[in-house]
C-alpha cells in the first residue's frame, strides 16, 4: 500500500544509480525526505559520513529499525515541510531523496532558503515537477519554483523514471532532478517578489506584484523600465537574473 502518498523503490539497480548520481561521499553528511522502508537510506549509509533520515509515518517504524539502529544514520520523526531544519547536527551538504510527490516542491524549496550547507541536491520528483524546475522563460511550466531554483544553481534532468520501477506503481511517470548550488540562492526579498509576480500570471508584471504586494506597482514599472523591459510584460517573460535585478530595484513596503 501507498503509506502517506509515497510509492516505494522497487529496483535496486536504480537506488544504486541515484547514489551515485548524486557523487555523495565519505564527507558528506546527506539529508534523506521520505526514507520510506529504508533501502535507499541504507545504501546513502554505506558511503558517506551521516545521514539523516526525516519520516513522518510511524507505521514505517518496524521497517525503519535496522537502518535506524545504525551509529551513521539519525532517524527524525516528523512533517519535513515543519521540522526545524537548522537543527540537524551536523549539518547536511547534500540531499538525495525519492521525495513524496505531495511535498516535494515545498521542501526543495525550504532546503534551498533554510539549508545554505547543501550544495547539491539529487532527488526523485512528479516528472512534471522535475519539468518545472529546469523550466524555461515563456513556457507554460515555468514560475516561482523555476527561477527560485534557477537562482540558487543549475538545474538539470538526470534521468527519466518509468513509473513501473515502483511499489505500487503511482499514476505519473518520475525523474530524478539535480541542483548544484552555484551561491546563496534569492534571498528573502526576491522570493517575495518571485512569487508576487507569478501569483495573477495573466496580469502584467507589476499588477500582479502589487496585488500581492501592495504598493509596489510603481516602482516596478520604473524598475523594468530601468531594466530595458516592457512594463506591461508578464512574470513568465523574466529570467532568473531579471528578476534578481528587479528585485534588486524594488523596495518592498514594511519589514523585508
Amino acid at each position: 500500500m501507498v503509506r502517506l502518498g509515497q510509492n516505494f523503490l522497487a529496483d535496486p539497480n536504480l537506488l544504486d544509480a541515484i547514489v551515485r548520481d548524486s557523487g555523495v561521499g565519505a564527507h558528506d553528511c546527506v539529508l534523506e525526505v521520505g526514507p520510506g522502508e529504508g533501502i535507499l537510506t541504507a545504501r546513502l549509509a554505506a558511503v558517506c559520513g551521516h545521514v539523516h533520515a526525516i519520516e513522518l509515518d510511524r507505521g514505517l517504524e518496524p521497517a525503519l529499525a535496522g537502518v535506524a539502529a545504525l551509529d551513521k544514520v539519525d532517524l527524525v520523526w516528523g512533517d519535513a515541510v515543519r521540522v526545524e531544519l537548522d537543527g540537524l547536527d551536523p549539518p547536511p551538504t547534500a540531499m538525495v531523496a525519492n521525495l513524496p510527490y505531495a511535498v516535494a516542491t515545498p521542501v526543495i524549496m525550504r532546503t534551498i532558503f533554510e539549508l545554505p550547507s547543501i550544495q547539491g541536491w539529487t532527488v526523485m520528483v512528479q516528472r512534471e515537477i522535475a519539468d518545472r524546475l529546469r523550466a524555461e522563460p515563456g513556457s507554460r511550466t515555468y514560475g516561482a519554483p523555476s527561477v527560485l531554483a534557477q537562482l540558487t544553481g543549475e538545474v538539470r534532468l538526470v534521468r527519466p523514471v518509468s513509473r513501473t520501477v515502483f511499489r505500487p506503481p503511482p499514476r505519473v511517470d518520475s525523474a530524478i532532478v539535480s541542483i548544484r548550488r552555484s551561491g546563496p540562492g534569492p534571498d528573502e526579498k526576491t522570493r517575495a517578489v518571485v512569487r508576487g509576480a507569478f501569483s495573477h500570471r495573466r496580469k502584467a508584471l507589476p499588477r500582479s506584484l502589487d496585488l500581492a504586494i501592495p504598493g509596489t506597482l510603481d516602482q516596478a514599472r520604473r524598475a523594468l523600465v530601468g531594466l530595458g523591459l516592457d512594463p506591461g510584460i508578464r512574470a513568465e517573460a523574466l529570467t532568473p537574473e531579471q528578476f534578481a535585478a528587479l528585485s534588486g530595484a524594488i523596495d518592498l513596503p514594511g519589514p523585508g
